[in-house]
């Protein structure tokens, strides 16, 4: 390639994002606890609207996501015209880049924050600023500090991604509050279903100019597979992020499936009380037998080890065991494994496991 192809600045700075692992060599159906995936998969109503979607393969999808969007505002109690939809929550955190965001602007988020908040700054130029935690859980003091006249986005996943850990109402408000009159607040919501009683933002977006709440129907809607997630802010935010959003980014099967799933509210309400109940049973389990974590409010916990490497050798061990589970040295935890709530079998595995590795220290 010639040298004065170039892309463009910050490009190149970005490392390639790297899901988590779905298969072991040698071993045969391995147990993957490595993407916060539902294990109970998605509702039998979005299966059956997935089905039903085969006969209307060849029609282009709707352009405006006017029934799910619909969908979503009556579930949640919004306003359908302030809903986006897009490929994931990821599209959405996108099209905030390249909406507010570019050269010669920052664009902020805390140490242990989804990789892509980093990867969607740079891939606009803006210059990416990351802000300590306080032992794994937003501070939000140091992010106002990091706040300047050049900060367009604040990106702050509640609860977290990977430490499970969130910050209450009252500090998100203060945040919110305290933020540039340039700037606005992205309250990633990817986990939030998982909260009872959380409305990830809701009332601060009513309340003021300058939020957003991303979501996603990934996680405890179990459609990781179909890559449907949506957005709500302000009118006029969500005016502007329409005006960059692809007509036909989501197709008929995404849709009509993602319409079904959160209609399906029970299906949720029963992934949320095992996810819960299983989530303590593992934290606790493991903290017995010296791996500590934070208290989680996801579908996943954050395995603390003594250092990297009884981490790594954990998990090469639960690899010989079937099992597979999230090393997040990229999130600057190289200490730790990141470990899906499955179902009582998964669990009770990967504690048994994990277990069987520490008598063996």
């Amino acid at each position: 390639m010639s040298d004065a192809i170039r892309p463009q600045p910050g490009i190149l700075d970005i490392a390639l994002y790297e899901g988590g692992k779905s298969h072991v060599a040698g071993i045969q159906n391995a147990l993957k606890l490595s993407s916060n995936e539902n294990p109970f998969g998605p509702s039998p109503k979005a299966k059956e609207a997935f089905l039903r979607s085969v006969h209307t393969l060849h029609r282009y999808p709707s352009t405006d996501h006017a029934g799910l969007r619909h969908a979503i505002a009556e579930v949640h109690g919004l306003d359908p015209t302030r809903v986006i939809c897009g490929v994931g929550s990821d599209e959405i955190i996108t099209f905030l880049c390249q909406a507010y965001a570019g050269p010669h602007t920052d664009v902020v988020f805390t140490e242990h924050g989804f990789l892509m908040y980093r990867i969607s700054a740079l891939a606009v130029g803006a210059n990416p600023v990351e802000v300590p935690e306080r032992e794994r859980t937003t501070d939000v003091d140091a992010i106002l500090a990091a706040c300047t006249p050049h900060t367009r986005l604040v990106f702050l996943a509640n609860p977290n991604n990977p430490t499970g850990t969130m910050i209450g109402q009252a500090d998100l408000a203060r945040l919110a509050a305290g933020l540039p009159a340039q700037a606005i607040l992205v309250l990633d919501g990817a986990y939030a279903e998982y909260v009872p009683g959380y409305d990830a933002g809701l009332a601060l977006i009513e309340e003021r100019g300058n939020v957003v709440m991303t979501r996603t129907f990934s996680k405890i809607y179990g459609l990781g597979g179909l890559r449907v997630g949506w957005g709500y802010g302000p009118k006029a935010i969500i005016d502007v992020l329409n005006r960059i959003r692809g007509p036909f980014n989501l197709s008929t099967t995404q849709l009509e499936t993602a319409e079904a799933a959160v209609r399906d509210q029970d299906h949720i309400a029963r992934c949320r009380a095992d996810n819960a109940r299983w989530r303590i049973w593992l934290a606790e389990a493991l903290a017995e037998i010296g791996v500590p974590s934070d208290t989680s409010m996801a579908n996943f916990i954050l395995a603390r080890f003594s250092d990297t490497e009884e981490a790594e050798a954990c998990d090469l061990h639960l690899q010989t065991q079937g099992l597979i589970v999230r090393r997040v040295a990229g999130y600057k935890l190289p200490h730790c494994l990141r470990i899906t709530i499955g179902d009582e079998a998964s669990c009770r595995r990967v504690a048994h496991a994990i277990s069987q590795f520490k008598r063996m220290r």
